[in-house]
């Protein structure tokens, strides 16, 4: 009995995992935080990106040749992404789109803030004072590994912060390994590899507090659940196992 139970004990100990690797953020009170606007950007368009782009003016007929879809809205629900998608500005492999009477655009490596800017100069050629407005309809992120709801999302936003996509897969379960998780980014022809430690806030002031259009964000599963993997599912399981055991083996001897 002395044996059963100490053995008990120890695969409790096993499966329980200490403050310091849970709790997010344990440094916070004495962290000192940079401004947003240091480490925050517009991020830059890449190949096969779609666009959306509209044109307006004071005088809304001058804008018809310039836009693809005429009557088009400048605002953007996500009921209405699916549908932008198929009248879009697609981002060829040159980096470049096609407008309206202006032809062939080079606007990869830019950001939207740019393009605004540029087709703005451009259109005021032939039109007075035209507001262009520029968004990325296929903005996404893939989130993997010990997160409740694993998955590729698709936003209409430009600026999401890391907290705020796990937030968007459910958040960490109790089995994901806080203090290493590992973003995936591209940016162009550049590969890059970050290990964020989500119980601490230095990450907090530098690029990755935002994600970029097509992170991989990968949680890794902690030591309890390694261990535990292709044995029995959980300790949970396990002790439900050893309890049921433990209970025929009292029953036999009486």
């Amino acid at each position: 009995m002395k044996h059963f139970i100490f053995f008990l004990s120890l695969f409790a100990i096993i499966g329980c995992s200490t403050r310091q690797e849970i709790v997010y953020y344990q440094d916070i009170d004495t962290r000192e935080f940079s401004p947003i606007t240091s480490i925050n950007s517009h991020p830059k368009i890449q190949i096969n990106d779609i666009l959306n782009i509209s044109t307006a003016a004071l005088n809304p007929e001058s804008v018809l040749p310039f836009n693809l879809n005429t009557g088009q809205n400048t605002s953007m629900q996500p009921n209405q992404v699916e549908l932008l998608k198929l009248t879009g500005y697609l981002v060829n492999s040159d980096g470049e789109i096609n407008f309206p009477q202006l032809g062939k655009i080079k606007v990869k490596g830019k950001t939207t803030q740019e393009i605004q800017d540029m087709l703005e100069e451009k259109l005021s050629v032939y039109i007075k004072n035209p507001t262009v407005n520029v968004r990325i309809i296929n903005y996404k992120f893939t989130v993997q590994g010990e997160v409740r709801q694993p998955g590729t999302f698709e936003i209409i936003e430009e600026n999401m912060t890391l907290p705020q996509a796990l937030g968007m897969a459910g958040d960490l379960t109790i089995n994901g390994k806080r203090e290493n998780v590992i973003i995936f980014r591209q940016e162009g022809e550049k590969r890059e590899v970050k290990r964020v430690d989500l119980t601490q806030t230095d990450w907090v002031n530098t690029e990755y507090f935002f994600i970029k259009p097509n992170d991989i964000i990968y949680v890794e599963p902690n030591n309890p659940k390694v261990k535990s993997a292709g044995f029995v599912g959980n300790v949970g399981t396990l002790l439900s196992v050893v309890s049921i055991i433990f209970s025929a083996i009292v029953l036999l001897a009486r």
